[in-house]
């Protein structure tokens, strides 16, 4: 069983499960046994951290009780799971792992763990909806996705981002849904809590500083934001990372 961590990048996955575009903040996730590609139609530099696991492991983890009662199986239904509040504490401690391994504040090895029996529980309850955008579609999500990316404090606006991928802004909100599985709001917000967290506890930047170079223009919202994503204010989060 395998789940990849999209750090930066987008591409095209494709397996038995169906396809997705991957996105910054999106979990890959693969079966035993089963085969896969990933395209690279929209741009190269994607990162990603892989985890592999036995099946056994995974049968013990739904034994234990990190799926929901009747779920069919501990097989991935679905080929993604799109960046959501549930996974972003897990992406946030592996870029950080990656980032500053100092500062992390866990072993991989649990790290692993919890990204498993959180990646399970969660892909249980989700829904997923097969069938493949046109091209064109993926084409200009991936590379609206690439420009927020490389800039996720801007102030990216639902009107500006339409009219960069020549849509309309009702057809690109329903586009990139479809596309990445959140709204070009939740995406930008993920984005910018994940920069922030970094900033937080890489470096010794105030609080304050840090959420002005991510975009937030009102450290209350900020420090309520990163709580909700987080569990915890930013200064917490610093001294955790620091322990």
């Amino acid at each position: 069983m395998s789940i990849a961590i999209v750090l930066s990048g987008t591409f095209e996955y494709r397996a038995s499960s169906g396809g997705a575009l991957m996105t910054p903040g999106s979990l890959l996730l693969g079966n035993a046994g089963q085969g896969f590609e990933c395209v690279h139609a929209h741009g190269a530099g994607d990162r990603c951290i892989a985890f592999r696991f036995s099946p056994e492991l995974f049968e013990q983890l739904g034994m234990d009780g990190s799926t929901p009662r009747g779920s069919a199986s501990s097989r991935f239904r679905a080929p993604r799971l799109p960046p959501l509040k549930a996974s972003a504490p897990l992406v946030a401690q592996a870029a950080l792992g990656v980032a500053a391994p100092a500062a992390a504040s866990e072993s991989w090895e649990e790290l692993a763990y919890r990204i498993a029996a959180t990646t399970l529980a969660v892909s249980s309850g989700e829904r997923f909806h097969p069938g493949r955008p046109p091209a064109s579609a993926l084409a200009r999500i991936a590379d609206s996705v690439r420009r927020i990316e490389r800039d996720p404090g801007a102030a990216w606006t639902l009107k500006q981002l339409a009219h960069e991928a020549a849509l309309s802004p009702f057809h690109y909100l329903r586009t990139f849904k479809r596309v990445t599985g959140v709204t070009p709001h939740q995406f930008i917000l993920r984005a910018r809590l994940r920069a922030a967290a970094l900033h937080v506890a890489a470096d010794e930047a105030r609080i304050i500083d840090a959420a002005g170079a991510t975009g937030f223009e009102d450290l209350s919202n900020f420090n309520h934001a990163f709580r909700a994503e987080f569990g915890v204010a930013p200064r917490n989060y610093r001294g955790i990372a620091r322990r």
